[in-house]
């Protein structure tokens, strides 16, 4: 610490140089921090919640139907406690932008996902509401929603038997998400199933379901239930896949692409460029500093005291672009998220972000400066201060 004024005077030596490198940082560790909410966002489907449940879906795509009467068949199955349904609804709320996720449900479904608190008197009122819907309180508080409100939800797929495409709702409950609940379990619309049935236009709706959600003895025994589930239709023009949430979602996300990878890919290129960049830059400062290094060896200054010095300006550079850029991204990271009205359920960055950031600048800044300080540590006096 005592040389922190040297190190300190020689990072700024050149401002200008010195702060375009610190903007370059800051970018890289902003985006380094944005992407690593994204890929926590499509792995937050991991939690230990569901890992009771299943999801059965068309072996083929999740947007073909299945059968009503297979749900009898799968309550059968020896270790289901309870099966619900659902359907894919698709909403949007007065702006094509105000996207909705949005489902029809059966009337067990709220009680198999027990992570979904509603009020007791809220859910009373559900039950007793052909039309009542019940929101995620984030939701509900991105639209100004509130119980008794009637509100108009345009599906994208389904019109009602009269043609219009507007389906009227009444909210009749907002509930929280349990603490572990995964990412965007708050942010659903959720209606009966029988009304979705009753209301519909397209023929032969009332005699399918979307996906069957089911309702473990224990999750022990998810692939025994699994594989006994898909039997029951095996060989036959509806074919099952069931998998846990978390495969399922695992699955779902990869339809977008590996986001692990894409994420890894990006942060690669970035800071491949940025060692470029800061290396460059840290060289082209020591070889300005070439007279001034000789004076230090000169007066007493040991080569490992020069190397230390010179390494350490590489690390404090990346430490204060690099620290700079992931509060600067604990800061945007909220706001994008709120600004995508719910759409991206970025969490902020936690402490693995923090710890893997301030690793890769300790990292980057040691090799940027690895070379010039080793440079700096074997240059002769006689030849510096010669000019040679």
């Amino acid at each position: 610490m005592k040389y922190l004024h040297l190190i300190w005077a020689a990072l700024f030596r050149r401002k200008a140089r010195t702060f375009f490198t610190l903007i370059s940082i800051l970018a890289a560790f902003l985006l380094f921090g944005m992407l690593d909410a994204t890929r926590a966002a499509f792995s937050s489907g991991d939690s230990v919640i569901g890992v009771d449940r299943l999801l059965t879906t068309s072996r083929y795509s999740i947007i073909q139907s299945l059968p009503a009467s297979l749900g009898t068949r799968i309550a059968a199955v020896p270790g289901v406690a309870a099966v619900g349904s659902a359907n894919w609804f698709g909403g949007i709320y007065q702006d094509p932008k105000n996207f909705v996720l949005s489902f029809a449900v059966s009337d067990n479904f709220l009680d198999i996902y027990h992570e979904i608190e509603l009020p007791a008197d809220q859910r009373k009122a559900f039950d007793a509401t052909r039309t009542g819907a019940v929101v995620g309180e984030p939701l509900a508080k991105r639209f100004g929603w509130k119980v008794g409100d009637k509100i108009p939800l345009q599906s994208t797929i389904f019109p009602q038997r009269n043609g219009d495409k507007t389906w009227p709702f009444d909210i009749v409950g907002i509930y929280k998400a349990a603490p572990g609940a995964a990412n965007g379990t708050d942010q659903q619309f959720f209606f009966h199933h029988k009304y979705f049935q009753e209301a519909n236009a397209f023929q032969g709706i009332g005699t399918t379901v979307g996906w069957y959600v089911v309702k473990l003895t224990s999750a022990d025994k998810a692939d025994a239930v699994a594989k006994a589930i898909d039997a029951l239709s095996a060989n036959s023009d509806h074919e099952t896949k069931t998998q846990t949430e978390q495969a399922f979602n695992a699955s779902f996300a990869k339809q977008l692409g590996d986001i692990g990878l894409i994420v890894s890919a990006i942060m690669g290129a970035v800071f491949f460029t940025l060692i470029l960049l800061t290396g460059n830059t840290m060289a082209q400062a020591v070889r300005e500093r070439t007279n001034e290094l000789a004076v230090l060896k000169t007066i007493g200054f040991s080569s490992r005291s020069v190397l230390c010095m010179v390494l350490a300006e590489g690390v404090l550079l990346l430490l204060l672009g690099g620290v700079l850029g992931l509060v600067l991204a604990g800061i945007v990271v909220p706001i994008v998220a709120k600004g995508s009205g719910g759409m991206l359920n970025l969490p902020p960055l936690g402490m693995q972000t923090w710890t893997l950031g301030i690793v890769l600048m300790l990292v980057i800044g040691a090799l940027v400066g690895l070379l010039p300080a080793i440079r700096a540590m074997r240059l002769n006096i006689v030849d510096a201060l010669a000019g040679r």
